[in-house]
């Protein structure tokens, strides 16, 4: 199983050799920014097949469960929208204004709670992990989450920029759509590792 990580040990080799020859002013940030990219966005991602293959003790081949991966997203889904509902209607205290300023408090229990139940609701038809297992990694997925949200907006703050891109105008480029994921995912990998699932 260790080919897979000959293409990635390629690159990182190529990355660190390549800047003795392209003579750029400042080769320490050209190689701080390319680990950093790997690890904010590729290594997150890649943690999705973590969650969707796991091997059994009385099976020789991993299986392959698609909803542990897609349960991070439908998580961080619901969390967004029930925050931004709840905020909306009942937010007074921030949490976090230096970074977000829109964000609250009440936001943010009020798409915990949204979780909460969204976890019954699995655990109901999807019953291959307990209900308190379900509950447990929906508010992995929301404190990790928000964090996530929080820091991609003091990323964006730090380098002066207002979107992460142009592809999807008015959200805040497409990193804004993922941000929440990016922290929720190695999260949810490290809190199912603890409870023993894998």
């Amino acid at each position: 199983q260790t080919g897979i990580f000959i293409p990635y040990l390629s690159l990182y080799i190529y990355m660190m050799v390549s800047e003795l020859y392209l003579k750029k002013e400042n080769p320490l940030n050209n190689w701080a920014y390319a680990m950093l990219s790997q690890m904010y966005i590729a290594l997150p991602f890649a943690l999705l097949n973590v969650l969707a293959f796991h091997s059994d003790e009385t099976a020789s081949l991993s299986q392959y469960n698609a909803i542990l991966p897609l349960s991070i997203f439908i998580f961080n889904w619901v969390n967004d929208t029930g925050a931004y509902c709840t905020g909306m209607l009942f937010g007074k205290h921030k949490l976090f204004e230096r970074i977000s300023p829109k964000k609250s408090w009440e936001g943010s229990i009020g798409g915990g709670i949204f979780c909460i139940i969204a976890s019954f609701l699995l655990s109901h038809f999807f019953p291959f992990m307990s209900t308190g297992v379900w509950t447990g990694l929906a508010l992995t997925v929301v404190v990790f989450g928000t964090w996530g949200d929080l820091t991609e907006s003091l990323l964006k703050r730090r380098l002066g920029i207002k979107d992460s891109g142009n592809i999807l105008p008015g959200h805040g480029g497409m990193l804004d759509r993922f941000d929440s994921a990016i922290l929720a995912i190695p999260a949810a990998v490290v809190y199912l590792y603890v409870v023993s699932l894998f």
